[in-house]
């Protein structure tokens, strides 16, 4: 049988070291520190969904791509600007 990840070849000998490690078990902390995207604060973040249309979405991504910004830093930037206009 064929294995991969990611698009690469995972050996029998993988699997069986993988399996060992899971039978010892895995310390939580050490778990936590690998597990997700880094923390922006002290809590997590919350995720929240929003809508756009093509066009908010390309307009967005244009100034992202001006500003040297990924998606999720440009919105975030844009919508810490609007909440704190007077």
């Amino acid at each position: 049988m064929e294995r991969k990840i990611q698009g690469r070849d995972v050996s029998e000998q993988q699997i069986d070291q993988w399996v060992a490690e899971a039978e010892v078990g895995y310390d939580p902390t050490w778990l936590k520190k690998r597990m997700g995207r880094p923390a922006r604060a002290e809590n997590a973040a919350k995720v929240v969904p929003v809508r756009m249309t093509d066009a908010e979405l390309q307009a967005v991504m244009a100034r992202a791509e001006r500003e040297h910004l990924n998606r999720s830093e440009a919105i975030r930037q844009a919508l810490a600007q609007w909440a704190n206009a007077s």
